[in-house]
């Protein structure tokens, strides 16, 4: 039976699975630069209740690594923003976060073309359609 005209599938209501961006403080300069607009992040992608990031290494497989919601180890939690929602169980999830493992490897970090912030951006945009804030990663485009 459907229900304002929204069904379900695995048991996951069709687009009814919140998407959130976390945000976090790379140095405590941000405390500062924040309200300036200039502040340098760190972010994941949040769905559910696994937090999906992109880091640096020295090795050409994914630089993709999961965790706990807000929790990741080495920066300070700013906030959470909801960027949409996604109709996507976990393992479409999962199964997306493999297909950007092939464009996303630890090797290829680069602070200014290639970071976690982008990352977050195109995991954002093909689960719910909506870019990141354009303040998150705002350093990078004033460093091209």
């Amino acid at each position: 039976m459907l229900l304002c005209g929204k069904g379900s599938r695995n048991g996951v209501v069709l687009g009814s699975v919140p998407v959130y961006l976390n945000v976090y403080d790379l140095t405590q300069f941000n405390g500062y630069a924040y309200w300036f607009g200039l502040g340098v992040y760190h972010s994941g992608v949040q769905v559910h209740d696994v937090e999906y990031a992109f880091g640096a290494h020295e090795h050409a497989s994914t630089g993709i690594f999961e965790g706990e919601p807000k929790k990741c180890e080495g920066f300070r939690y700013r906030k959470t923003i909801l960027i949409g929602k996604t109709d996507k169980d976990i393992d479409e999830v999962r199964d997306l976060m493999i297909q950007l493992a092939a464009e996303y490897k630890g090797n290829a970090y680069n602070l200014i073309t290639k970071n976690c912030n982008h990352f977050c951006n195109d995991a954002c945009v093909r689960l719910t359609g909506n870019s990141i804030p354009s303040w998150v990663n705002r350093l990078a485009r004033i460093g091209k």
